[in-house]
């Protein structure tokens, strides 16, 4: 599972020209699920999204967490994240994890970052075609591999 994080002032999710979900101050999260991936990704992942210390602390220094802030988090699948670049110019996305999988993940994923955060973390809509949008703080983008974790 590969997890782009950035800490934002603001966020949304907007589906067919309709808002469907947004946040204030925390966490844009991009979720990319491929084969083999397992709900031990799942666990590792939200652990580390929840504590990851990068919201600064009262002399700017990024040494606090979401869960120390008390942000809030936006979820949105994204299977480009899986994207294979080796050979020409169109990405090859066969290492993505297909819906059977990929879908129980990525809301198992949403479902233990809320307990870790203690609120819901919001969502996009898995498959569908979304027009995010967010105001990145800081800039603080991070990228989170949880196979490059050992």
């Amino acid at each position: 599972m590969r997890l782009v994080i950035q800490r934002v002032s603001e966020a949304s999710v907007t589906i067919g020209g309709s808002l469907h979900s947004e946040i204030g101050k925390g966490l844009m999260i991009l979720v990319g699920i491929a084969e083999g991936d397992t709900a031990a990704d799942v666990d590792w992942l939200a652990a580390k999204t929840a504590a990851m210390r990068i919201f600064p602390d009262e002399n700017g220094v990024m040494n606090r967490s979401l869960i120390d802030t008390n942000g809030e988090a936006l979820a949105v699948s994204q299977f480009t994240l899986t994207a294979s670049t080796k050979k020409g110019n169109r990405p090859s996305y066969i290492h993505a994890a297909g819906h059977e999988v990929a879908i129980p993940l990525y809301e198992l994923y949403c479902e233990k970052l809320s307990a870790l955060i203690g609120k819901e973390v919001k969502r996009g809509v898995f498959g569908a075609d979304m027009q995010v949008a967010l105001i990145n703080d800081g800039p603080v983008t991070i990228i989170i591999d949880s196979r490059l974790r050992e």
